[in-house]
Parts: structure tokens; sequence; C-alpha cells
């Protein structure tokens, strides 16, 4: 479950955290204790991602389904779920 800091995090900053924790593991220099604890928060912090990127989905499909006219608008209302 990511901390209350991280999901604040908007996608940018998510994903920005993310390609270093990447980029500090495919260094090889990381001790293994402090790898698993890389590995465990990039992968919440892509959770984190992939829950913005459905939200932009579920937000894009409904303004076409607007635009379309076939339903009508209704504000979307973002929540956080936990994994």
């Amino acid at each position: 479950m990511a901390t209350p800091k991280e999901s604040e995090l908007t996608y940018e900053a998510a994903l920005e955290k993310l390609e270093i924790i990447v980029s500090q593991m495919e260094e090889g220099d990381v001790p293994l204790a402090d790898l698993l604890t890389q590995f465990e928060q990039g992968t919440q912090l892509l959770h984190h991602c992939e829950s913005h990127l459905k939200t932009a989905e579920l937000r894009i499909e409904q303004l076409k389904r607007n635009k379309d006219g076939s339903d009508s608008f209704e504000p979307f209302q973002t929540t956080e779920t936990e994994d």
C-alpha cells in the first residue's frame, strides 16, 4: 500500500520516482536489503501510476460518450483503492 505522501503524487512525479528506482536497480550496486526495499517501493509507485492511467482512461471514455450524445455527462469521481 502506498504511503499517504505517495498517494498524493501526480502521475508525472510518481513516474519520475519510479524511473530513478529502476535506474538504481539496473546499476547493480545496490545491497540486497536495499534492493528489496526499492522493489517494494517501485511496485507501489507502479500501482499508483496505473491507477492514474485507469482514471484518465475512464474519464476519456466518459467524455467520448458525452460527445457522441449517447450518455449524459456526470462529473467523474476518483477513488483510491488499496491493493
